[in-house]
């Protein structure tokens, strides 16, 4: 025959002899306050689930109403923090230091003056704040250091008048931003 195990009560801790392989308290009182516990467990278990699935629909609903500029912003921000991972360990495109300061990701073609290059990997590099806001974009060093390194080719293709224009419906725009998280998450 079989010896059977002792085991501990879940509710009191007391060692006891299970009648079957599937008993996890001593008693009767314990077998009710266990049940008791289990079911508030489970009510937790499906508030948490409800409170998860209001927070997705809240999630869906704002994502409905945002329009075409908001989306553009987000993926402005994400594109931003790409070119910073991307320049992490590079200096500022136009000073040449490194500092301990803000950085930005900063245009060599500003969004205003072409619009076209906004999402442009070339036309966008790791620039410190003090040349970005304060020399707005410090663009002389910035073309001579652009220069040395995309090449005067590129240079130029970016200077040219005849982009075509970049309209970006929402879609391109959401599907933009899932290229350059997976992008940013490779560099971190």
């Amino acid at each position: 025959m079989k010896k059977v195990r002792c085991k501990k009560c879940k509710i009191c801790g007391l060692d006891f002899v299970p009648r079957s392989s599937f008993a996890k308290v001593c008693s009767v009182a314990c077998a009710m306050q266990f049940a008791k516990e289990q079911a508030e467990k489970e009510k937790i278990k499906q508030r948490k689930a409800r409170e998860k699935a209001e927070r997705a629909k809240i999630k869906q609903v704002r994502e409905n109403l945002k329009s075409r500029q908001d989306w553009l912003k987000d993926l402005q921000k994400v594109f931003n923090q790409f070119i910073r991972l991307r320049d992490k360990d590079l200096p500022c495109i136009s000073c040449g230091r490194f500092h301990q300061g803000q950085w930005h990701a900063g245009h060599y073609r500003t969004t205003k003056a072409c619009p076209e290059l906004r999402f442009n990997e070339d036309n966008c590099h790791k620039q410190c704040q003090p040349c970005n806001t304060h020399l707005s974009g410090n663009i002389t060093e910035y073309r001579i250091n652009l220069v040395r390194k995309i090449g005067l080719e590129r240079v130029e293709w970016l200077e040219r008048k005849d982009h075509k224009p970049l309209k970006l419906t929402i879609p391109e725009i959401k599907k933009l931003i899932r290229v350059y998280k997976v992008k940013c998450k490779g560099l971190m």
